[in-house]
């Protein structure tokens, strides 16, 4: 039977050190409370745990705690133990002091994240528990690089269903967020021989960027009203594209041009990147179906939990051509995994029928929010008009010419974060500058929602 004080108190690192072993192991205990590294209040562990562990006699230990009773770091109270004793830890002296600042503004409109008050806890708890009883002993071990294989037949299951994807769990690679996935198929690509990757002339940066540090060259192609025009891809190896819901301008990709996109991908050998980035969020029209169901072949989609749940699970999937499988799996290796049991848990979430009816509750909700901002901007900001309306979690707010950064300031001023559309602009791209706001209405939480509107319009012109 192993010794009681073998499974008792915590680990602790110390090393004494000095002229003496009870010098040099109190000068460490003293150090250690001193610094903040033993917290106020701690239990500390039993002489004789403490001793076996330094391998030094328990009187010693004894003796140190002692010397630190009475000099006031620890206390020791019969049947509780010997505890750090609570007391103002005093910084080194020339430490400087720099002051937190608080940069959380009192109204966040910026897009990009959902409502994490919403996020279905309760649910997912029981997702989770449901799951974790379920799993077999190896489904905890390092597993298949591609993902668990519940999850990629959940997603294949799915995305079917939901988003019209041609989906076999074989050719599904579970990753870390988009940009995860974005950074892998980068990679592959360049071990491809790939050099330019066309993008759209409004996007986010981080994934030019990633793109970027791939070794790939990015060439925004124009846009108008019809959405991102593919006419310029020639010289491209591959395409990034928003086609259901264009990021931010939030028009879909026109069909023509959809077909174009497919038909320079199968002519060319190009491979065409669909970001779905929100592909369930649709309000006032039919559900604009994946460009992957055109040519599974020829087409990547990826997709994400990020804006349907939260982008704290960092859990994104991607639907690979046949060929391209092998090598965006040698470019994540096995190391580079998500989380097996967060994994086990979206299966059950998506198995059993919780993810669809959180996405029914959420587009309620968040439906309610956009016609509450249209409806206050039509009545209280004459000069403001919003568009891309029909889908996702944002709008476009147009200004009218030169106002855009002086929104943008008087925003900041009230505490009300905003995004103008110069943020999403790619430099490279021949545009004609256009003054907007990139409004999100995903992120305040229900009670707060009436709050920011008031602070929206009270910035707007007109």
């Amino acid at each position: 039977m192993a010794d009681q004080w073998a499974t008792l108190g915590i680990d602790l690192h110390l090393e004494p050190t000095g002229p003496g072993l009870r010098r040099g192991l109190t000068d460490a205990l003293r150090e250690a409370v001193r610094s903040g590294r033993l917290a106020p209040g701690i239990r500390l562990p039993s002489s004789r745990a403490l001793a076996a562990d330094l391998g030094i006699a328990r009187n010693t230990v004894a003796d140190a705690y002692s010397d630190l009773v009475a000099e006031g770091w620890l206390t020791a109270r019969q049947g509780s133990g010997t505890r750090v004793a609570d007391r103002t830890v005093v910084p080194p002296a020339g430490a400087a002091h720099h002051p937190r600042e608080s940069t959380r503004p009192a109204y966040d409109l910026r897009p990009g994240s959902p409502d994490l008050a919403s996020f279905p806890r309760a649910q997912w708890l029981k997702a989770a528990r449901r799951a974790l009883t379920a799993a077999p002993y190896d489904a905890l071990d390092y597993g298949d690089p591609r993902g668990h294989p519940e999850l990629r037949a959940a997603l294949a299951g799915y995305l079917s269903r939901a988003r019209g994807v041609r989906a076999d769990p074989e050719r599904i690679v579970v990753c870390a967020g988009f940009g995860h996935g974005l950074k892998l198929l980068g990679t592959a690509l360049r071990a491809r021989g790939a050099r330019t990757v066309a993008v759209e002339s409004y996007g986010l940066d981080a994934h030019w960027k990633l793109l970027a540090g791939s070794g790939l060259h990015t060439v925004p192609l124009p846009f108008d009203r019809l959405g991102t025009d593919p006419g310029e891809l020639s010289a491209a190896d591959a395409v990034l594209l928003t086609p259901a819901h264009q990021f931010p301008m939030g028009v879909p990709l026109h069909r023509d041009r959809r077909a174009a996109v497919v038909d320079w991908a199968r002519r060319t050998g190009g491979l065409v990147l669909e970001d779905d980035y929100d592909g369930e969020f649709r309000y006032d029209r039919q559900p604009v179906g994946a460009l992957q169901g055109l040519d599974p072949d020829r087409v990547v989609y990826l997709g994400t939990a990020s804006k349907s749940l939260a982008p704290g699970l960092r859990l994104a999937w991607m639907v690979l051509p046949p060929g391209l499988v092998a090598e965006t799996v040698a470019a994540k290796g096995w190391i580079d995994t998500c989380g097996v049991l967060d994994q086990l848990t979206l299966a059950e979430f998506l198995t059993t029928g919780a993810y669809d009816r959180h996405l029914r509750a959420a587009r309620l909700r968040y439906r309610r929010r956009r016609d509450a901002l249209v409806a206050a901007v039509a009545a209280r900001a004459s000069e403001a008009r919003v568009t891309g309306i029909a889908a996702g979690l944002h709008v476009l707010l147009r200004l009218p010419p030169g106002t855009e950064q002086s929104v943008v300031q008087a925003a900041h001023w009230r505490g009300l974060a905003l995004h103008g559309l110069t943020r999403y602009s790619n430099p490279a791209a021949r545009a004609e500058p256009v003054d907007a706001l990139v409004v999100g209405y995903g992120t305040p939480p229900d009670h707060a929602w009436s709050g920011a509107l008031d602070a929206l319009c009270a910035v707007l012109p007109g």
